[in-house]
């Protein structure tokens, strides 16, 4: 059997486990394993990142962490090549690490996974700011760790640079190898606690979504598998790579989504919206145009090049597909909010149908 089909199954195995048992007997425990994991790789390197350039202290090879050629920016990447990919700052800066500061798949988990582990309903605003900052964290870490690491990309690049940080962190005592190691580990942990709850939101979607049309899938081992077995075939046909381009997008404007509802009930409870409405507005702007370079990206490079086989041009045109259904569905929701904005501006509430007979 194939090394990454031996590795899938397990993860599978795992993640089966992660979203169908109480989220109190699997999946709490190994993400307060992950917890602790993460927390201590992103403590001791950013000791590492501050001790590395007051103590001048070299990595395993003689070379100064953190010392390299900066080059200058002729430009911001607004300059189009018609016939390559592109990449300007803005909108695709806010959606290429994903969950920095804001994230649509917060948003969705919060409902569906972090609200049923509250003890107390004030325990959500520490919870949910907590969890952004730390993740706010982990980004910076992220880019610090790759800007330091050298060559390479990645998972292995992040845990190059971690292993670095971490031995400038205890002078050494610690090898670099071995720093580069829990900086993996670390990496696997984070892919682990996210994967187990991805799997346990596409039972649940899935359910509602098609379980009145199948009623087997509202059995939730049958939902699980089906969503198994779709991305396993993902998986197994490289097209998941096509489906990855669309996720900072589609998560980031998720979360500008989930901003426009808070905005929205801001305003039918007669309170002041604002910190909620500009970050959504430019959230919403950013998120849609960044769909749209993603999309013209994948037609210039890869749906207009037979060459490089069916496949490839295939998963390239169904991504197309798929971002202009989450541009459409945007605006449609988007329409939708800023209507319900108005009735509450206007100090209009919402007619409540009258109970029928028995309800």
């Amino acid at each position: 059997m194939p090394a990454y089909l031996l590795w899938a199954l397990f993860l599978f195995a795992f993640s089966y486990l992660g979203a169908n048992l109480p989220i109190w007997r699997f999946a709490q425990p190994v993400n307060y394993i992950g917890f602790w994991i993460t927390l201590v790789t992103i403590v001791l390197s950013a000791v590492g990142a501050i001790l590395a350039p007051l103590t001048g202290i070299t990595d395993a090879s003689g070379a100064a962490i953190g010392t390299f050629a900066l080059q200058a920016t002729k430009d911001l990447g607004f300059t189009l090549d018609p016939a390559k990919a592109w990449q300007p700052l803005w909108p695709m800066l806010f959606v290429t690490i994903a969950c920095g500061a804001i994230s649509g798949w917060h948003a969705l988990f919060g409902s569906v996974g972090t609200a049923r582990q509250l003890e107390y309903e004030t325990d959500a605003l520490p919870v949910g700011g907590g969890a952004m900052f730390s993740e706010n964290t982990l980004a910076l870490l992220s880019l610090v760790a790759v800007s330091i690491a050298g060559a390479g990309g990645g998972g292995g690049r992040f845990a190059a640079g971690v292993g670095k940080l971490l031995y400038a962190a205890t002078f050494g005592a610690l090898p670099e190898v071995l720093g580069t190691a829990l900086g993996f580990g670390a990496f696997v942990v984070i892919v682990l606690t996210v994967v187990q709850l991805v799997f346990r939101v596409m039972r649940v979607t899935l359910t509602e979504w098609v379980g009145e049309a199948v009623p087997a899938v509202k059995n939730m081992h049958v939902s699980t598998i089906i969503s198994m077995v779709l991305t396993l075939a993902l998986v197994l046909t490289g097209t998941w790579v096509y489906l990855w381009q669309l996720f900072g997008a589609s998560n980031q404007l998720m979360a500008a989504l989930s901003l426009l509802l808070v905005t929205v009930w801001l305003k039918s409870e007669k309170r002041n919206p604002a910190y909620a409405l500009w970050p959504m507005l430019f959230m919403y702007i950013t998120t849609l145009a960044a769909t749209l370079v993603t999309a013209r990206n994948l037609y210039v490079t890869i749906a207009t090049r037979p060459e490089l086989g069916a496949l490839p041009v295939a998963g390239a045109w169904a991504m197309i597909i798929v971002a202009i259904l989450l541009i459409v569905a945007a605006l449609m929701i988007g329409y939708d909010g800023w209507q319900a904005y108005q009735r509450y501006t206007r100090g209009e509430t919402p007619a409540v149908k009258p109970a029928a007979a028995g309800d």
